[in-house]
């Protein structure tokens, strides 16, 4: 299963990811600029906010009540389809996901 994460300077980076990977582990294990992950996931932080591409943002579905707490200290202003990364599991449904990296 493949995501791709746009970076602001416009470039595209597209990863093999495995089933129930979060997109934030997937990002930080191969480099992937602007996400940080610097909570390891615990939903503690916001430093792996991506925007998903609207043509998928129904299908990784809304945040959960606590990430929509962290949502609103994010570095990059919040925008509808706004998530956490640490929060969107790599599955069959999400294959070809796309997702920006806000810049901040």
């Amino acid at each position: 299963m493949q995501a791709t994460w746009k970076l602001p300077n416009g470039q595209a980076i597209t990863l093999d990811v495995a089933e129930g990977t979060n997109l934030m582990q997937a990002a930080v294990a191969r480099g992937i600029p602007g996400v940080v992950g610097e909570c390891g996931g615990s939903l503690s932080c916001a430093t792996c906010h991506v925007v998903v591409a609207p043509d998928w943002a129904d299908r990784a579905g809304p945040p959960g009540a606590f990430e929509e707490d962290m949502l609103d200290i994010t570095e990059a202003e919040r925008q509808p389809s706004s998530r956490l990364s640490c929060q969107i599991r790599m599955s069959a449904d999400l294959d070809g996901i796309v997702v920006s990296v806000p810049a901040p």
